[in-house]
Protein backbone atom coordinates (compact mmCIF):
# COMPACT_ATOMS: atom_id res chain seq x y z
CA UNK A 1 0.00 0.00 0.00
CA UNK A 2 1.34 3.48 -1.55
CA UNK A 3 1.98 5.69 1.47
CA UNK A 4 -0.14 9.19 0.84
CA UNK A 5 2.27 12.16 0.29
CA UNK A 6 1.36 14.75 3.11
CA UNK A 7 1.64 16.99 -0.43
CA UNK A 8 -1.01 15.07 -1.76
CA UNK A 9 -2.75 15.72 1.59
CA UNK A 10 -2.46 19.07 1.56
CA UNK A 11 -3.75 19.22 -2.26
CA UNK A 12 -6.69 16.89 -1.49
CA UNK A 13 -8.07 19.46 0.97
CA UNK A 14 -7.86 22.42 -1.15
CA UNK A 15 -10.03 20.68 -3.84
CA UNK A 16 -12.37 19.54 -0.87
CA UNK A 17 -12.57 23.34 0.44
CA UNK A 18 -13.26 24.73 -3.37
CA UNK A 19 -15.37 21.59 -4.43
CA UNK A 20 -18.51 23.75 -3.27
CA UNK A 21 -17.92 26.67 -5.36
CA UNK A 22 -16.41 24.77 -8.14
CA UNK A 23 -18.14 25.43 -11.45
CA UNK A 24 -19.37 28.98 -10.38
CA UNK A 25 -15.53 30.08 -9.99
CA UNK A 26 -14.62 28.85 -13.74
CA UNK A 27 -18.05 29.88 -14.86
CA UNK A 28 -16.94 32.35 -17.58
CA UNK A 29 -14.07 31.20 -18.42
CA UNK A 30 -15.31 27.83 -19.13
CA UNK A 31 -18.54 28.76 -21.35
CA UNK A 32 -15.92 31.20 -22.88
CA UNK A 33 -12.82 28.99 -23.89
CA UNK A 34 -12.79 25.40 -21.74
CA UNK A 35 -15.72 24.49 -23.23
CA UNK A 36 -14.38 24.78 -26.82
CA UNK A 37 -11.36 22.49 -26.12
CA UNK A 38 -12.97 20.04 -23.94
CA UNK A 39 -14.97 18.97 -27.37
CA UNK A 40 -11.62 18.52 -29.31
CA UNK A 41 -10.00 17.13 -26.15
CA UNK A 42 -12.85 14.17 -26.53
CA UNK A 43 -12.79 14.01 -30.27
CA UNK A 44 -9.07 12.85 -30.37
CA UNK A 45 -10.19 9.40 -27.88
CA UNK A 46 -9.90 5.97 -29.29
CA UNK A 47 -11.29 2.75 -28.26
CA UNK A 48 -14.35 1.70 -26.33
CA UNK A 49 -12.51 1.14 -22.41
CA UNK A 50 -11.68 5.02 -21.37
CA UNK A 51 -10.25 6.42 -18.47
CA UNK A 52 -10.77 9.90 -17.31
CA UNK A 53 -8.48 11.12 -14.75
CA UNK A 54 -9.12 14.17 -12.74
CA UNK A 55 -12.95 14.33 -13.17
CA UNK A 56 -13.36 16.53 -10.50
CA UNK A 57 -17.39 18.32 -10.68
CA UNK A 58 -18.25 15.96 -14.14
CA UNK A 59 -17.48 19.01 -16.00
CA UNK A 60 -16.55 16.64 -18.98
CA UNK A 61 -19.51 14.59 -19.43
CA UNK A 62 -21.58 16.27 -21.89
CA UNK A 63 -18.14 15.03 -24.48
CA UNK A 64 -18.19 11.61 -23.40
CA UNK A 65 -18.51 9.58 -26.88
CA UNK A 66 -21.58 7.44 -27.15
CA UNK A 67 -21.12 3.69 -26.41
CA UNK A 68 -18.07 3.37 -24.72
CA UNK A 69 -17.33 2.65 -21.10
CA UNK A 70 -16.04 5.47 -19.23
CA UNK A 71 -14.15 5.42 -15.98
CA UNK A 72 -13.52 8.19 -14.42
CA UNK A 73 -11.48 9.10 -11.10
CA UNK A 74 -10.74 11.45 -8.58
CA UNK A 75 -8.97 11.76 -5.47
CA UNK A 76 -11.04 14.68 -3.78
CA UNK A 77 -14.26 12.62 -1.94
CA UNK A 78 -16.36 16.52 -1.85
CA UNK A 79 -15.32 17.07 -5.90
CA UNK A 80 -16.49 13.31 -6.77
CA UNK A 81 -19.72 14.09 -4.46
CA UNK A 82 -20.35 16.78 -7.16
CA UNK A 83 -19.43 14.04 -10.26
CA UNK A 84 -22.07 11.54 -8.51
CA UNK A 85 -25.15 14.32 -8.25
CA UNK A 86 -24.40 15.45 -11.98
CA UNK A 87 -23.64 12.34 -13.41
CA UNK A 88 -27.50 11.21 -12.28
CA UNK A 89 -29.05 14.23 -12.94
CA UNK A 90 -27.49 14.03 -16.60
CA UNK A 91 -27.98 10.37 -16.98
CA UNK A 92 -24.25 9.82 -17.75
CA UNK A 93 -23.54 6.06 -17.72
CA UNK A 94 -19.68 6.45 -16.34
CA UNK A 95 -17.78 4.77 -13.27
CA UNK A 96 -17.17 7.01 -10.73
CA UNK A 97 -14.11 6.27 -7.73
CA UNK A 98 -12.45 8.22 -5.73
CA UNK A 99 -8.71 7.12 -6.70
CA UNK A 100 -5.37 9.12 -6.92
CA UNK A 101 -3.64 9.36 -9.92
CA UNK A 102 -0.01 8.69 -8.18
CA UNK A 103 -1.31 5.16 -7.79
CA UNK A 104 -3.85 3.72 -9.86
CA UNK A 105 -5.98 0.48 -8.67
CA UNK A 106 -5.80 -0.65 -11.86
CA UNK A 107 -4.24 -3.49 -13.54
CA UNK A 108 -1.62 -3.00 -16.43
CA UNK A 109 -2.75 -2.22 -19.79
CA UNK A 110 -6.26 -1.47 -19.26
CA UNK A 111 -7.67 1.36 -21.03
CA UNK A 112 -7.19 1.93 -24.93
CA UNK A 113 -7.23 5.42 -24.16
CA UNK A 114 -6.51 7.73 -20.84
CA UNK A 115 -7.86 11.23 -21.04
CA UNK A 116 -7.19 14.31 -18.26
CA UNK A 117 -7.90 17.85 -18.58
CA UNK A 118 -6.30 20.71 -16.42
CA UNK A 119 -5.14 17.93 -13.80
CA UNK A 120 -1.38 17.64 -13.86
CA UNK A 121 -0.94 20.93 -12.78
CA UNK A 122 -2.27 19.62 -9.82
CA UNK A 123 -0.80 16.63 -9.06
CA UNK A 124 2.10 16.47 -6.75
CA UNK A 125 4.06 14.37 -8.78
CA UNK A 126 3.51 14.69 -11.69
CA UNK A 127 5.75 12.35 -13.65
CA UNK A 128 4.81 9.69 -11.21
CA UNK A 129 1.10 9.99 -12.05
CA UNK A 130 2.11 10.16 -15.77
CA UNK A 131 3.93 7.32 -16.08
CA UNK A 132 0.71 5.37 -13.98
CA UNK A 133 -1.47 6.53 -16.87
CA UNK A 134 1.56 4.60 -18.95
CA UNK A 135 1.56 1.42 -16.81
CA UNK A 136 -2.63 0.79 -17.71
CA UNK A 137 -2.64 2.23 -21.00
CA UNK A 138 -2.64 -0.79 -23.41
CA UNK A 139 -0.05 -1.42 -25.76
CA UNK A 140 -0.33 1.79 -28.29
CA UNK A 141 -3.05 3.05 -26.18
CA UNK A 142 -3.49 7.10 -26.55
CA UNK A 143 -3.07 9.10 -23.73
CA UNK A 144 -5.07 12.45 -24.36
CA UNK A 145 -4.20 15.64 -22.08
CA UNK A 146 -5.41 19.33 -21.58
CA UNK A 147 -3.52 21.36 -20.21
CA UNK A 148 -1.88 25.08 -19.29
CA UNK A 149 1.79 24.91 -19.00
CA UNK A 150 4.53 27.37 -18.34
CA UNK A 151 4.78 30.10 -21.09
CA UNK A 152 7.87 30.14 -23.54
CA UNK A 153 7.75 34.28 -23.51
CA UNK A 154 10.27 34.78 -20.97
CA UNK A 155 8.75 37.69 -19.30
CA UNK A 156 5.36 36.06 -19.29
CA UNK A 157 7.03 33.15 -17.54
CA UNK A 158 8.77 34.90 -15.01
CA UNK A 159 4.79 36.47 -14.01
CA UNK A 160 3.59 33.02 -13.89
CA UNK A 161 6.64 31.95 -11.64
CA UNK A 162 5.96 34.91 -9.80
CA UNK A 163 2.20 34.48 -8.90
CA UNK A 164 2.30 30.47 -8.77
CA UNK A 165 2.26 30.54 -5.04
CA UNK A 166 -1.09 32.41 -4.68
CA UNK A 167 -2.87 30.08 -7.30
CA UNK A 168 -2.09 26.90 -5.80
CA UNK A 169 -3.02 28.37 -2.14
CA UNK A 170 -6.60 30.01 -3.86
CA UNK A 171 -7.33 27.15 -6.65
CA UNK A 172 -4.51 24.45 -5.98
CA UNK A 173 -3.35 24.41 -9.69
CA UNK A 174 0.05 25.10 -10.66
CA UNK A 175 0.42 27.56 -13.67
CA UNK A 176 3.91 27.02 -14.07
CA UNK A 177 3.96 23.10 -14.83
CA UNK A 178 6.18 22.01 -18.04
CA UNK A 179 3.90 19.27 -18.61
CA UNK A 180 5.19 18.64 -22.11
CA UNK A 181 8.39 17.56 -20.65
CA UNK A 182 7.02 15.17 -18.45
CA UNK A 183 4.68 13.30 -20.34
CA UNK A 184 8.39 12.90 -22.53
CA UNK A 185 9.69 11.76 -18.90
CA UNK A 186 7.17 9.29 -18.12
CA UNK A 187 7.91 7.37 -20.85
CA UNK A 188 4.52 8.17 -22.96
CA UNK A 189 5.99 9.04 -27.03
CA UNK A 190 4.13 12.49 -28.09
CA UNK A 191 2.81 12.51 -30.79
CA UNK A 192 1.21 15.98 -31.40
CA UNK A 193 1.17 19.12 -29.65
CA UNK A 194 -1.27 22.01 -30.60
CA UNK A 195 -1.15 25.47 -28.58
CA UNK A 196 -4.69 26.01 -28.13
CA UNK A 197 -4.26 30.15 -26.92
CA UNK A 198 -1.41 32.13 -25.53
CA UNK A 199 1.29 29.64 -25.86
CA UNK A 200 0.13 28.29 -22.90
CA UNK A 201 -2.73 26.14 -23.23
CA UNK A 202 -1.69 22.91 -25.02
CA UNK A 203 -3.59 19.91 -26.50
CA UNK A 204 -0.83 17.01 -25.87
CA UNK A 205 -1.71 13.72 -27.46
CA UNK A 206 0.95 11.04 -27.10
CA UNK A 207 1.12 7.36 -27.23
CA UNK A 208 2.39 4.34 -25.06
CA UNK A 209 5.13 1.98 -26.79
CA UNK A 210 4.26 -0.95 -28.12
Amino acid sequence: MTTESNDTKVTKRRYDRIARVYDFMEGLIERSRYSKWREILWSKVEGSNILEVGVGTGKNFPYYPPDVKITAIDFSEKMLERAHAKASKQGVPVRLEQMDVQALEFEDNTFESVVASFVFCSVPNPIRGLTEIERVCKSKGKVVLLEHVLSGNPVLAWFMNLVNPLVVRIMGANINRRTVENVIKSGLVVEQITDLGWGIFKLIEARRRA
